[in-house]
């Protein structure tokens, strides 16, 4: 123990005379912590429609008023034909089309039905669908409500289920509560899986690895003294990034702060073992950059933060599950939103006891130590 106590007496101080790194460790994270969640946000609004109006009655001017008032569509131009239309889509001034036929009002009144033509800008996937959805929802309901008023009450001439759906555990369905306790795991991985990477290799370039080999240091003290201080590090960044879900955000987490540290730490272990890891194997920083980007990349797209697990093929599902990201990410959205407990996360817990153990073990025994 002794020998570990000097080894981490150099690292501390190695570690507070590069100003870099401190900064990089806490400043950098706390900055994005705040941008980040801002810019990514997934509350789609003001989508640019096109209004191709041929009918210009009483009813489609109610359509277009109620389309206006829903919040979520702006009004481009109201063009004379669809082919004028079709030109601010080509212009990239309007995302969709809606064609309201000749005869729109008469055929409701009369015949009972009208078809409507909508065509959607489909290069944004995701805005195109939930611009298509929004406006087909807003058409039911006007739909409903010229049967109201047309049938005089609100009776409808068959049985009805009546659906009342509700948001658990994020009411508002506001998107902060959804990406701001991912986005916080993810920039944690990112400085503490790439500082720890460069660690070992920094020793290599200036040479005071050999010195190191030379010493009576066993090879499980030397990779302990590696990840102690940024352990530690790691865990006064993730306190200031709680800090900041709070201040910034009004995030308060439901469930028990002390079971969300425990599972951090162990995930750290196992995140900066990883680090380390890819320290062993690297001969130079710019070598082990790269590779810890490379698996940074696949942890950050597979973690279930800007896709869901359930959509993702099999094969892909089974990666994400051997990602420690993938387990961190979903027990701090339980944790923080759901309020859950130490029997809810024991089955994650257990897998990042697993990631520390069999990482830090392989990456003790990469290690070449020489005399």
């Amino acid at each position: 123990m002794i020998m570990l106590r000097y080894l981490l007496q150099k690292e501390f101080r190695q570690l507070f005379r590069d100003k870099a790194i401190l900064a990089m460790m806490f400043i950098m994270p706390t900055a994005q912590l705040i941008i980040i969640p801002l810019a990514m946000n997934f509350d789609v609004k003001n989508i640019n429609i096109s209004v191709v109006d041929l009918d210009h009655s009483s009813l489609a001017q109610k359509l277009i008023t109620k389309i206006g008032s829903s919040g979520y569509f702006r009004y481009v131009n109201a063009s004379a034909s669809y082919k004028e239309g079709l030109q601010s889509i080509e212009k990239e001034e309007a995302d969709l089309i809606m064609e309201i036929p000749a005869g729109f009002e008469r055929n409701l009144i009369r015949v009972g039905s009208q078809k409507i033509s909508l065509s959607v800008d489909a290069i944004n996937g995701t805005r195109a669908s939930l611009g298509a959805g929004y406006l087909t929802a807003i058409l039911a309901d006007f739909n409903q409500q010229i049967r109201v008023n047309m049938n005089g009450n609100t009776t409808s001439p068959g049985p009805r289920i009546g659906v009342t759906s509700s948001n658990w555990f994020n009411p508002s369905a506001e998107y902060k509560y959804y990406i701001v306790p991912g986005v916080l795991v993810l920039l944690l991985t990112m400085i503490g899986g790439f500082l720890s990477a460069l660690n070992i290799v920094k020793e290599k370039e200036s040479g005071t690895i050999e010195q190191i080999n030379v010493t009576p240091i066993k090879k499980w003290q030397f990779i302990l003294g590696k990840l102690i201080p940024f352990w530690i590090m790691a865990m006064i960044v993730f306190s200031l990034g709680l800090l900041v879900t709070r201040v910034v955000y009004g995030i308060h987490p439901a469930g028990n702060l002390g079971v969300l540290y425990l599972f951090a730490s162990v995930y750290l272990v196992a995140l900066l073992g990883f680090g380390l890891l890819i320290s062993t194997y690297s001969e130079n920083q710019l070598q082990a950059m790269f590779v810890a980007f490379f698996f940074m990349m696949i942890f950050m797209l597979m973690s279930g933060l800007f896709t869901s697990l359930e959509s993702m093929p099999s094969w892909a599902r089974t990666i994400a599950a051997l990602t420690p990201i993938t387990h961190f990410i979903k027990v701090v959205r339980m944790i923080m939103l759901k309020g859950s407990g130490l029997s809810d996360i024991k089955t994650e817990l257990g897998y990042e006891i697993i990631f520390a153990i069999v990482l830090n073990t392989w990456a003790i025994w990469n290690y070449k130590k020489t005399t």
